[in-house]
């Protein structure tokens, strides 16, 4: 008797398997032609926008999860602005549009209405930017996560103020430059050792779920998304989606430098509960800070004709910390590596 086996074809250098050698179960929301598709074409984001992917996937997984009955709750910034022109729309779920720092709390009154109405299969999701959440609006999302609202709150960072100029954030990482840090002096870019991290910020106030996730991986985006729509209280998703116009990276490289983010450890991928970390996303192939930062121009003047390698050092020293925290690497990672840098060494 021949036994068939299921053939695997692994795209080289993405670390995907395509859709249709999956079960129907494991298949992403994104290959269902019934998806919500929660914000439509029409939108005016720039080409490659990373925080345009992060809604899509983030709200068309939400409405698969809450079965299509959800409202959304959206701070002032690039993704209402660019998906709003009045009096036009791109979104296909009810939208309201708070101020550039009051979303979670206009995300609370809706929960809290919905609740009085006796409407608990629907749910709400606020989002906002990293200014919006990091910044602006980090009291009232402090608030929210103290009182335990019933919102997942979702942060699609993109490291700064782009809609209004690329501006410097809290969430703008050490050394970057932005219209507000010039990449002059000692120490060019913005200053080391300020800004928030909002996902351990999030967890000290021991909600039931917090999260990160990057555009690069769909998949994990995805199961993320619909897990935290399985549970009640407050909820906090932290998506990073790079920013081609601000970040200086080619329009075809984002889902690439979203990857090198995670892959070397500048950006953690891991997921809470209660305050403690209980799961983290490996990094499979280990690169160097150096190669995500010399796909951006934000990052330019650490290298050409008068490099920076003690800055590049500092920012590789961040991101061996995170992977040791988190335990980001196991002995399979450190064996890809080697067998890499050995191959590097014969060429």
């Amino acid at each position: 008797m021949t036994i068939k086996r299921p053939v695997r074809f692994y795209q080289v250098g993405s670390f995907a398997v395509g859709n249709r050698l999956l079960a129907d179960d494991q298949r992403t929301v994104q290959s269902d032609p019934n998806r919500a598709n929660s914000i439509d074409s029409g939108h005016r984001a720039c080409q490659g926008c990373g925080e345009a992917l992060g809604a899509r996937y983030a709200l068309d997984a939400a409405m698969r999860a809450a079965g299509g009955r959800v409202v959304t709750v959206n701070a002032t910034g690039c993704l209402e602005v660019f998906s709003t022109p009045y009096p036009e729309t791109s979104w296909r779920v009810p939208w309201l549009h708070s101020l550039f720092g009051n979303a979670p709390a206009v995300a609370t009154g809706v929960a809290a209405a919905l609740r009085v109405k006796g409407r608990e299969d629907v749910r709400v999701v606020g989002q906002a930017g990293d200014g919006g959440t990091v910044d602006i609006g980090f009291g009232t999302l402090s608030g929210m996560f103290e009182r335990n609202d019933d919102v997942l709150f979702i942060c699609y960072d993109n490291e700064g103020y782009m809609n209004t100029g690329v501006q410097r954030s809290a969430a703008t990482p050490p050394a970057a430059r932005t219209a507000t840090t010039d990449a002059v002096g000692p120490e060019p870019g913005n200053v080391f050792g300020q800004g928030k991290d909002l996902p351990r910020i999030a967890m000290a106030h021991d909600i039931a779920y917090v999260a990160t996730a990057t555009v690069a991986d769909l998949h994990d985006l995805e199961h993320k998304v619909e897990h935290a729509m399985t549970l009640r209280g407050s909820r906090y998703i932290h998506i990073l989606v790079p920013c081609p116009l601000g970040w200086g990276s080619a329009s075809s490289d984002t889902i690439r430098v979203a990857r090198l983010a995670k892959e070397s450890g500048l950006f953690p991928v891991f997921e809470a509960e209660n305050g403690r970390v209980t799961s983290v996303s490996p990094i499979r192939r280990r690169a160097r800070v150096e190669e995500y930062l010399r796909l951006q121009r934000r990052y330019a003047h650490l290298f050409g004709a008068h490099p920076r390698p003690d800055i590049v050092a500092r920012l590789q020293a961040i991101a061996d910390e995170n992977i040791a925290r988190y335990g980001l690497v196991n002995d399979e990672t450190e064996d890809v590596r080697a067998l890499e840098d050995t191959q590097e060494m014969v060429h």
